[in-house]
């Protein structure tokens, strides 16, 4: 294929078309019909509602139950979203709930999930010793493990703040939650015992904390998954009677009627990625994205997030007062600094006082807790040159030190191949690029780190331009769109990545969007999921950096 002007101009305005059909009237770009159902989410809900009520819930459980069943894959193990290839976590707490829950009638399907795991290497092949640990909770609650065998959550950290929130980051009411059961149900010593006793004021204290933030609706982070955890574990330990109720009356609200719960809207995550995608392919100046950020600018949180130990200022994934996110943070205030007006502008100034205050000491960035060091959520050179690249877009110099600082860190990050490793994307095309971006960005294209990673990027094209995961995965929209713009940032000749440009046009779909692919990771390394929104914006963001490249190398303005 030869990519020809009017065919990129055709492509992008089909492709924003595409992504503009998709907006609400309040400025989301809506994608929930595609990240609605959540095995994880149904889980939660369904060892939730038998501890807490198994009577009064006896219609919801038989529900998810069915659900459960209908959507177990031919092999017998499940994903967290249904159709996709089987995934360890979910097949494991999968078949644990349904015997917990309906041990006869689904005898064969915990049989058939057990036997995938088996296949698979059981608990401790799973790439992820957190994930290990929550599923043998589960494990736990069925008799397929003692109790002795679980993990133990040290309660005794309730009576010290700074150091559960680096120890449990973002889990702290999972933790919590699971720990106060264990110290009813798990054989702990004399010692232990005395410090689950000093430790459950402080423990039931941040798990109010964080339930009363988002406004007592009974959810905790508007995810059935997390809040199955959280209620499962108060049921268990017969604590926060009304914290438990409201749990229940969440899920009773929330279940769809096909027998399901999802694991939560994501409307900033869609909306931000939209945005960014449409401004780099010339929309900035377009009204229709005056409502999104008019909603960006609302959904900024103004109060502290006392459990994290977060100050005001930061965006998360969805709502007015759902859970910080360096990561929603970043890319927003990428989008707000790049959109004219001035409406924006105190946003932009909170937002970045949130990311200086936010920076590790080391210089990096993780997710929502400083210096944190746990693996799901602390420190990631992606999460980091998203920051970064915030920094720059709100006017930040290359010379300042919190920019020097994280790229210092970057370089330490960096892999013995040039590769960079991602904690919410799959590995590692769409880190690579990101970091190479920024490097170039702040004037260092040119050093060591950012030549490492075009080599690596160059290495990880495939045969026909596109680019996969960079070991082996067949070719993403998302990972050669990102491939693709970063090069183009680092000064690469168009011509060098025409290749890819042209298979992103071929991928077309006929409404003009793209198709989108399980990039995004839930849990790293075990349960994936896609964003629509990102596989539009990535190859709008694509097409529009490459028709802006052709453009000066034919000195045209772009």
């Amino acid at each position: 294929m030869t990519t020809v002007p009017d065919e990129l101009d055709r492509a992008i305005g089909e492709g924003a078309e595409s992504l503009f059909a998709a907006q609400r009237a309040d400025g989301v770009f809506d994608y929930s019909a595609d990240n609605l159902t959540s095995t994880l989410g149904t889980v939660g809900a369904l060892s939730a509602l038998h501890h807490a009520d198994p009577r009064g819930s006896a219609d919801l459980i038989e529900a998810g139950v069915g659900w459960l069943r209908r959507t177990q894959n031919p092999d017998g193990g499940w994903a967290m979203v249904p159709g996709l290839d089987s995934e360890a976590g979910p097949t494991a707490v999968s078949s644990a709930v349904l015997h917990l829950v309906d041990p006869d009638g689904s005898a064969e399907a915990v049989r058939a999930g057990q036997r995938w795991m088996d296949d698979f290497g059981g608990l401790d092949a799973i790439p992820h010793p957190e994930v290990v640990s929550w599923c043998r909770q589960y494990y736990g609650f069925v008799g397929w493990l003692s109790a002795d065998e679980m993990r133990r959550f040290p309660l005794e950290l309730g009576m010290l703040p700074g150091l559960h929130r680096k120890v449990f980051d973002l889990r702290i009411p999972m933790a919590f939650a699971l720990g106060l059961a264990q110290a009813r149900h798990k054989p702990l010593n004399p010692v232990q015992k005395l410090l689950a006793k000093l430790g459950e004021p402080g423990a039931l204290k941040a798990i109010r904390q964080v339930h009363e933030h988002e406004g007592s609706t009974g959810a905790w982070c508007e995810n059935a998954w997390v809040t199955g955890l959280v209620c499962t574990g108060l049921a268990r330990a017969g604590l926060a009677p009304d914290l438990v109720e409201a749990a229940v009356q969440w899920f009773r609200k929330t279940m769809d009627p096909d027998g399901w719960w999802q694991t939560g809207p994501l409307d900033a995550a869609w909306t931000m990625y939209a945005a960014r995608g449409l401004a780099e392919a010339g929309y900035a100046d377009d009204p229709r994205l005056t409502a999104s950020v008019d909603l960006f600018v609302r959904l900024q949180q103004h109060r502290s997030f006392l459990a994290f130990g977060c100050p005001p200022g930061y965006w998360g994934w969805a709502g007015t007062a759902g859970w910080p996110s360096t990561l929603e943070t970043g890319e927003i205030l990428s989008v707000l600094s790049r959109l004219p007006g001035d409406q924006q502008a105190d946003a932009v100034t909170a937002g970045v006082d949130w990311l200086t205050r936010m920076q590790d000491s080391r210089g990096s960035w993780g997710l929502c807790v400083r210096n944190t060091k746990v693996t799901n959520s602390g420190p990631c050179p992606m999460t980091t040159v998203q920051a970064v690249d915030a920094l720059l877009d709100a006017g930040i110099p290359a010379s300042d030190s919190r920019i020097r600082r994280a790229l210092r860190w970057l370089s330490t990050a960096q892999l013995p191949d040039g590769a960079f490793e991602s904690v919410w994307y799959r590995h590692h095309t769409m880190a690579t690029a990101a970091v190479l971006e920024t490097f170039a960005r702040a004037g260092q294209a040119g050093g060591d780190t950012a030549r490492r990673a075009q080599r690596w990027l160059e290495r990880a094209r495939l045969g026909d331009g596109s680019w996969g995961d960079g070991h082996g995965a067949p070719a993403t929209v998302e990972e050669t769109g990102w491939a693709i713009s970063g090069l183009l940032a680092a000064g690469a000749d168009p011509e060098s990545v025409r290749a890819g440009v042209d298979w992103l046009l071929g991928q077309r779909e006929s409404g003009g969007g793209w198709p989108s692919e399980s990039v995004n990771e839930y849990v790293r390394h075990v349960s994936r999921y896609s964003n629509p929104a990102l596989a539009q914006g990535m190859a709008l963001r694509a097409l529009g950096r490459y028709r802006n490249s052709q453009r000066l190398t034919n000195g045209e303005h772009a």
